[in-house]
């Protein structure tokens, strides 16, 4: 087991399973000292996901790259990093749905990207939201995951990177419960996107 005591303290945030706990890489103590290590590890792939080489040769929109950039942002933490949950959670699609789920979306994605049904904000809001509230493929790391996705989306398609309320959203704050009401508006009927689509450039 884990020996961080205040692992699953944040309200919002999904538990994490003793299992899942008991694979953390570095020896740390308490969730503050793991969230500033986990943040110098995306740091890491966030310079490898922006890089030009990368933004040029990968498309964010295949599977093996969603893998990927997770296992890149969690692989100094987690040893499961860029491997789906093999257990059901309080949030998301059941653990042997995710890969099917996963497809359904990336294929969602292309087809809006070719086809603009959609601006190329709300495309990338709504494939965040689909991939951390409905389906929720990792034991943790889901939301800012999702969110570096939705930002890789829109820098290689001409737009700007998402701004996320300019604060950092793991901690508990005024910034993280409007970006979790956002969320939870548009997971109520499915059409109110209008918040999440104004938090992510505010």
């Amino acid at each position: 087991m884990s020996p961080i005591s205040d692992l699953n303290s944040v309200p919002g945030n999904t538990p994490i399973h003793p299992d899942d706990a008991a694979k953390l890489i570095p020896n740390l103590a308490t969730k503050k000292e793991l969230d500033e290590w986990e943040r110098q590890n995306i740091l890491e792939a966030q310079r490898w996901a922006f890089s030009s080489r990368v933004m040029k040769s990968r498309n964010p929109l295949d599977e093996s790259y969603l893998r990927e950039l997770h296992r890149r942002m969690f692989d100094e933490t987690w040893k499961w990093a860029g491997k789906y949950r093999t257990r059901d959670v309080s949030l998301g699609c059941p653990f042997h749905e995710i890969n099917e789920r996963i497809g359904m979306l990336l294929g969602d994605a292309q087809y809006w990207i070719e086809h603009k049904p959609f601006t190329l904000d709300e495309i990338a809001v709504r494939f965040h939201h689909r991939l951390v509230g409905q389906i929720h493929a990792f034991p943790n790391g889901n939301g800012r995951h999702a969110r570096m996705l939705a930002d890789v989306i829109v820098e290689k398609n001409g737009a700007a990177r998402f701004t996320w309320g300019r604060a950092n959203l793991v901690e508990v704050g005024p910034t993280r419960d409007a970006y979790l009401g956002a969320l939870h508006a548009l997971d109520d009927d499915g059409n109110d996107i209008q918040p999440l689509l104004t938090f992510a450039r505010s």
